[in-house]
């Protein structure tokens, strides 16, 4: 065997670990699971940027879209867990499609491992100004009066807003029919309109429409207030009482068993790139309330308890994987 050959044949025996201390050396590719323009591609083009600047090296965005996500995910959790093949994903669908679809060809837990979560996207419910109710209490009592005739408008299937909505009404009794849209911005422009009286929808797009007249917010899903609405109750406070979504979140996974050193060393870069000024805003505009210090092991506390707090929304609920 010539040396050159047999260079090759020890750095690819080497072990992953020891490998870490250089990573990255080459371009590393970042799939989106989504098409260009949405929001997890938002913001995996504006942290690809930053994190090629923090870590030394090309971070390639790759978009591919398809299958509510599962087509780009599988192939992250296929590939060599070296830290040269990422996935930004969004939390729902990524911890939820296993309940709404029995083909999912990976787990969102065991298949991944968690990198660094990016941030968190507050959502809330909204009706539209014409509808004649001030607040929750009022909603409900609306609601209940007219069984089945009323509908909500959300950014998809398998969203966490839809399942926000499924579990209000599997706790409260009402009867409301779920038109999912191809993305926020059509379901909230329904909203905004009135042809769809009721929208649970991300946070920061709805509270222009609020701030105009347009909408009336009744309180966001999740357990805590939003740092960018902290004026604005939680259903929970607005009178449903341990009523709570999981965050719905931003991050960075690798495949099922990558190097610590490698995952650490993303870590820090992220937080590196997640302290520019000019990236948090783009965030934010985005929706997103930034993370200020990416943990992978608070991410991956997220991750599985979200799949559990989901489980049990989704047996409240009565929905069947199809």
């Amino acid at each position: 065997m010539n040396p050159m050959r047999r260079a090759l044949a020890a750095l690819c025996l080497m072990p992953l670990p020891a490998l870490a201390g250089t990573y990255p050396d080459r371009p590393v590719r970042v799939v989106v699971p989504f098409a260009v323009g949405g929001a997890a591609d938002t913001v995996a083009r504006s942290v690809a940027q930053k994190l090629g600047e923090a870590l030394g090296q090309t971070f390639i965005v790759d978009n591919r879209a398809g299958g509510n996500s599962m087509i780009g995910s599988e192939q992250v959790a296929r590939a060599a867990p070296d830290g040269y093949t990422l996935l930004m994903q969004l939390g729902p669908p990524h911890n939820t499609l296993p309940f709404f679809s029995r083909n999912v060809p990976y787990d969102p837990v065991k298949d991944f491992t968690p990198v660094a979560m990016i941030g968190t996207a507050p959502q809330a419910m909204v009706v539209n100004a014409r509808l004649p109710v001030k607040d929750l209490k009022e909603f409900l009592a609306y609601a209940k009066a007219r069984p089945g005739k009323l509908s909500y408008g959300t950014s998809g299937v398998g969203s966490s807003q839809q399942l926000g909505g499924e579990l209000l009404k599997a706790t409260t009794g009402i009867d409301m029919i779920h038109v999912p849209y191809k993305g926020g911005a059509p379901a909230l422009n329904d909203v905004v309109g009135g042809q769809v009286p009721v929208g649970i929808l991300v946070l920061s797009n709805v509270l222009p429409h609020v701030k105009a007249g347009k909408l009336r917010l009744l309180g966001v899903l999740q357990a805590e207030r939003a740092k960018a609405a902290p004026d604005v109750p939680t259903l929970a406070q607005a009178g449903l009482t341990g009523f709570a979504v999981p965050d719905t979140w931003v991050g960075l996974l690798g495949p099922a068993g990558m190097p610590p050193a490698v995952v650490e060393k993303l870590r820090g870069g992220i937080e590196k790139a997640l302290a520019s000024p000019d990236l948090q805003e783009r965030l934010e505009t985005a929706g997103f309330e930034v993370e200020a210090h990416p943990s992978p092991e608070k991410f991956a506390a997220l991750l599985a308890g979200s799949v559990d707090t989901y489980r049990g929304i989704v047996a409240k609920a009565g929905i069947q994987p199809e």
